[in-house]
């Protein structure tokens, strides 16, 4: 499920954020781990691996679906320093050390997806649903009220961490 791939194939282990979703819960400043070859926008700004967006700055209000694997915790623990607020797309694996350290300790709130959410291809067409539950994660009081205007679309739960 990582962005941050460049091939344009049906193998590719990138998958991309539904577009419907994207509307729902922007507009977005930046999209840290963007494609480098994408059918639609996340955001206004996009950095891919190229740019290596971990170690870039982070500006405005951020959308990120970033590689899945361990290294989903290292760019949590820098969307939960980030002042401009943004919403984090992941695994809603709430066992790990990683997701206890980045989200309970420090997120607003969490969205928990009903049912697996199905992704996109870099091409633009559909895949199959993802191969665990997804979750929704907010930094800031903004971004949880945002959240919070999912239920009809994408329905879930929200739950309130922090505030």
């Amino acid at each position: 499920m990582a962005h941050n791939f460049n091939t344009n194939t049906k193998n590719d282990p990138q998958w991309l954020t539904p577009p419907a979703l994207l509307k729902a819960l922007g507009p977005f400043d930046l999209d840290p781990c963007a494609p480098i070859n994408r059918p639609w926008p996340m955001a206004i700004k996009h950095y891919t691996i190229l740019d290596d967006g971990l170690n870039q700055p982070w500006e405005g209000r951020v959308w990120l679906n970033p590689p899945y694997g361990k290294e989903v915790f290292i760019w949590l623990e820098k969307m939960a320093t980030h002042q401009g607020g943004g919403i984090a797309l992941i695994f809603a694996r709430t066992e790990t050390i990683g997701f206890h350290k980045t989200v309970w300790a420090k997120a607003h709130s969490v969205y928990f997806l009903r049912g697996r959410l199905s992704f996109y291809f870099v091409t633009g067409e559909k895949a199959g649903p993802a191969n665990a539950p997804s979750c929704l994660v907010s930094y800031s009081e903004a971004d949880t009220a945002k959240l919070a205007t999912l239920e009809s679309g994408f329905p879930g739960k929200l739950i309130k961490v922090m505030g």
